[in-house]
């Protein structure tokens, strides 16, 4: 079976995801995938080894400025007309399906050259009524036309009784520990913005990374450094707690791992502000509109949850996938959530908000 997965750059948590199912196909010899990215400059991407001879177009990508999605700016810098040349030239027939994690160009390829189509991605999971804060008729559009799929396979914390998978997480709360430092990641914010909220606690000791960086440096309380995969697990594993933006992958691996999560959802971004809803009905999150000091304090002296155990192997999916029946979608889910494991206070939190 050859397999073309097309993956949205733009974010980490898309590539994470993809890092996944890489590893485990790189595993069977009865299926071939070609990895296709785009939304980032090539320059941008790191830690890509498991993806092999990987391509990538420039794709269509979401502008962002001190931590809020800038909607002109977004449109302004859309290259459509190579959008349109890359989806005419991509080739797909050798494929037998299309795999897309919100990434347009292999998604509009596919439709326009009848090549099957399965959506794996958060996003997919907002097509269904799942908690959402902030959907504007221009989100809806954009969920409808983005990255259009035949079949969408929804990845969220939660089923909701809807076609959704748990998320795939490969750490397991065995590996964490509870240190000392709190790591943080805001990629869409300000260094500077970031600075001067954490100058605010000079008896906590913090861990930053952030895309601007590009060598290591301390402060007086932190240590700032590039992104990397494997450092940054070693931080996540290792830290009291973690500051972030609303992405999803990440507070997956919080959720799995035990750590307690203060979002700051990235502004204008609906999905990020969605996320907060459904950690906040689990009672696994405090949020904050801006880098509120206060907010910070309070979530500090707080202490950590209990874990939840997701899927560590997409092999039940990469077996559906084999079998051919796309659209039967309800076993698959079935089975994947029957491997899911809630604390009961989370299972009585959803099942009552459900």
């Amino acid at each position: 079976m050859k397999i073309l997965y097309g993956v949205q750059g733009t974010g980490n948590g898309h590539i994470a995801r993809a890092r996944i199912m890489a590893k485990a196909f790189a595993k069977r010899d009865d299926i071939e995938v070609d990895f296709i990215f785009s939304g980032r400059d090539p320059s941008r991407y790191f830690d890509m080894e498991v993806f092999g001879n990987y391509r990538t177009v420039t794709g269509l990508t979401f502008i962002t400025e001190n931590g809020e999605v800038n909607r002109w700016e977004t449109l302004k810098q859309a290259n459509i007309r190579q959008f349109i040349r890359d989806v005419k030239q991509l080739n797909v027939a050798k494929y037998h399906v299309l795999l897309n994690d919100f990434e347009p160009v292999t998604a509009w390829a596919a439709k326009m050259k009848d090549l099957s189509s399965i959506s794996i991605s958060h996003q997919a999971a907002f097509k269904h009524k799942v908690p959402k804060q902030g959907e504007a008729w221009t989100d809806r559009m954009l969920m409808r036309t983005f990255a259009p799929c035949d079949v969408n396979l929804g990845v969220h914390w939660y089923h909701f009784g809807f076609p959704i998978m748990p998320p795939f997480i490969e750490e397991s709360y065995s590996k964490a520990t509870k240190g000392e430092h709190v790591l943080v990641y805001l990629p869409f914010e300000n260094v500077e913005a970031i600075k001067a909220l954490l100058e605010k606690f000079p008896n906590e000791k913090f861990v930053c990374y952030h895309p601007d960086i590009d060598g290591p440096f301390a402060t007086a309380n932190s240590q700032w450094r590039p992104l990397s995969k494997q450092s940054f697990q070693q931080a996540l594993f290792e830290c009291a707690g973690v500051i972030a933006n609303g992405g999803f992958e990440l507070s997956s691996e919080c959720l799995q791992l035990g750590k307690k999560i203060l979002v700051k959802p990235l502004k204008n971004q609906y999905e990020q502000t969605s996320n907060r809803v459904t950690l906040e009905r689990m009672n696994r999150c405090d949020s904050m509109d801006s880098l509120d000091p206060n907010i910070v304090s309070k979530w500090l002296s707080k202490d950590s949850p209990e874990p939840i155990t997701y899927p560590n192997s997409p092999d039940i999916l990469i077996n559906w996938l084999l079998e051919g029946d796309y659209m039967d979608t309800k076993r698959l889910c079935e089975q994947l959530w029957k491997i899911t494991r809630f604390p009961e206070s989370v299972r009585m939190s959803l099942a009552n908000g459900a």
